[in-house]
């Protein structure tokens, strides 16, 4: 039997939440998180216009001051650069953790849905 992997597990679970659901039109998105500044540093999902995984860096972020009312107790990227595109979640998923170990970051999951239209 295999042992337990760490990198393993961390690496199957950043690729499943980078998911697309077309029927819900549903995306997953992962956020890495500076808590030291409350800022969203890299965000990662698909790209259901380009059929691809996407990492962004962000560069400039909305403002936020920490303590105050929120959902999600830190500041959202308004602009950012891509730093990569890939055809599968599980090539994104080195990346991202690559990432959130170099920057001692956190992850956030979330899930979006596309806007509805009218018929």
């Amino acid at each position: 039997m295999e042992t337990f992997s760490e990198e393993k597990f961390a690496l199957r679970l950043i690729a499943e939440s980078l998911f697309y659901d077309p029927e819900y039109d549903a995306i997953g998105t992962l956020s890495l998180i500076d808590d030291e500044s409350a800022r969203e540093m890299v965000i990662a999902s698909f790209s259901p216009d380009d059929e691809m995984f996407v990492v962004e860096e962000a560069i400039e972020w909305e403002q936020y001051k920490p303590g105050q009312e929120d959902d999600i107790g830190y500041a959202l990227a308004v602009d950012s650069r891509e730093l990569g595109s890939f055809d599968t979640a599980e090539e994104a998923s080195s990346l991202i953790l690559e990432r959130a170990r170099k920057a001692n970051l956190v992850p956030s999951v979330t899930m979006l849905f596309g806007d509805e239209e009218d018929s």
